[in-house]
């Protein structure tokens, strides 16, 4: 029994560093926003998944998508991080934004788990209130 516990922490630590690896929904929905705040718009195309990135073909046209229809998005006063749930077999973050006029937006970020970590493959934004 001895030689179990070793060997199940050896597995638990592994597992442990593996998951570490990818990174986590909240921190590739940050990388993007910090891209954005950065004008760094191929860095923010990047985190799009494949079918985003056919949509609008060049980190051009989506970076200018974001700016004009999401600014709350593009330059946001704050950002929170709400529940990661499924939704049907979809994997959503929630976050919600405070732009520069105390507006509140949530956001559903529907991710798509790749290979390489996850990828943001869609964002639907809605008026969430003041206080949220």
């Amino acid at each position: 029994m001895r030689f179990w516990i070793p060997l199940l922490m050896l597995f638990g630590v592994s597992f442990s560093v593996h998951a570490q690896e990818q990174p986590q929904p909240t921190a590739v929905i940050s990388a993007q926003i910090d891209a954005f705040k950065a004008n760094d718009l191929d860095r923010a195309f990047s985190y799009a998944s494949p079918t985003i990135k056919r949509l609008f073909g060049s980190a051009e046209r989506f970076g200018r998508m974001v700016k004009q229809s999401y600014p709350m998005v593009w330059r946001p006063e704050r950002v929170r991080f709400g529940v990661f749930t499924d939704r049907s077999g979809q994997p959503v973050q929630t976050v919600f934004f405070t732009d520069k006029a105390g507006s509140v937006f949530e956001a559903s970020y529907h991710m798509l788990a790749t290979d390489s970590g996850w990828q943001i493959n869609g964002v639907f934004v809605r008026q969430a209130g003041v206080g949220a």
